[in-house]
């Protein structure tokens, strides 16, 4: 007979099981069993959003951890088989702001949303709006992995994820062959990464979201021109992955991805850049945002730049001014002045 936990009216957080702000876990062993399901409908609302939740018998064995990737958040979810149902009294003011975006990592489920169902089965992916309600059943012990991103970023409407929603997104090729792994690995190895990566890598999986969400809606053709779009969005992320490389060169990402280096320079020529250009914008672009959070006081512009593929400070210097029309120093002193700007 199912178990239904949900209906109680005072929340009770469940004790935090990490040990610091980047990765926190939660768990039912932590509880007598008895408790175990009470404790996870809490957990879930604590974590994700409120959800009812299901099972068979009256325990429950599951665990969830969550870890920050920059301006993301990711939670993997390990329980045992149940349903949950995001009803419309559970969606709270202030919901919304993020779109969940899940791989089933193992097992199988069943979502439903915005009138549509679908069985998401190993890789899948599916997207989630919180705004609306939704079910999902996992018939077996699962993981799901899901990514809560922000919604401006994607640029997409209430209509176009209304489109998204309820449906499997199989990872056999395109842009689903690279979300899914990708995704999958982040999700692992999210806690290593140190700020500046993170923040790149976000930036990535972000990009790549909104590709995939525009491909699935059938983009112009020539936003996402095939095949190449797909290669084009993997160069990029390399490239976003080895910024602090001075020896980052056409001919070291060309071998990379078995291709040459004139068919690399022809992908960004049709994206009316170069190579390098895109690499300098992407360099001084990080060079910006680190000079910006920096507080008061001197700042070594040479270990900036060189933390960032710059050779040293003179060159660094160079081409900030020439994209910015000022030196670091006085873009320096202008910010701390009148604020970063928008």
């Amino acid at each position: 007979m199912a178990t239904a936990i949900g209906s109680h009216e005072e929340i009770r957080r469940p004790p935090a099981g990490a040990t610091s702000e980047r990765a926190r876990v939660l768990t039912t062993r932590s509880v007598p069993p008895e408790q175990s399901l009470e404790y996870w409908h809490d957990a879930v609302l604590d974590t994700l959003v409120g959800m009812d939740i299901a099972a068979e018998g009256d325990t429950y064995d599951a665990t969830l951890r969550t870890d920050r990737l920059g301006g993301l958040r990711i939670t993997t979810v390990e329980a045992d088989p149940g349903r949950v149902h995001r009803t419309p009294r559970l969606i709270a003011r202030g919901d919304g702001r993020e779109i969940f975006v899940a791989v089933q990592s193992t097992g199988r489920a069943r979502v439903e949303q915005d009138g549509r169902d679908a069985e998401l089965g190993t890789g899948d992916i599916a997207f989630f709006e919180t705004l609306r309600p939704f079910r999902t059943a996992f018939p077996d012990r699962f993981r799901l992995k899901i990514f809560a991103v922000p919604r401006p970023p994607l640029g997409l409407s209430e209509a176009d994820v209304r489109r998204l929603t309820g449906r499997a997104i199989h990872p056999h090729d395109g842009l689903p062959a690279l979300l899914g792994p990708l995704l999958e690995r982040l999700a692992d190895t999210s806690a290593s990464y140190t700020s500046p990566t993170a923040e790149r890598l976000a930036e990535s999986v972000v990009e790549l979201v909104a590709a995939t969400a525009a491909d699935r809606l059938g983009a112009d053709p020539a936003d996402l021109p095939g095949a190449e779009g797909v290669l084009l969005l993997r160069i990029r992320t390399y490239i976003s992955w080895h910024l602090s490389d001075p020896a980052l060169t056409p001919a070291v990402i060309a071998r990379a991805h078995g291709i040459s280096v004139r068919y690399l320079h022809r992908l960004f020529q049709a994206e009316d850049t170069t190579v390098c250009q895109w690499i300098r914008d992407r360099r001084l672009r990080e060079c910006r945002r680190e000079l910006a959070a920096r507080p008061a006081g001197p700042v070594s512009l040479g270990q900036v730049a060189r933390r960032w593929g710059f050779t040293g400070a003179a060159g660094f210097g160079k081409a900030f001014r020439s994209s910015f029309g000022l030196s670091p120093t006085d873009w320096l002193d202008r910010v701390r002045t009148e604020g970063p700007p928008c």
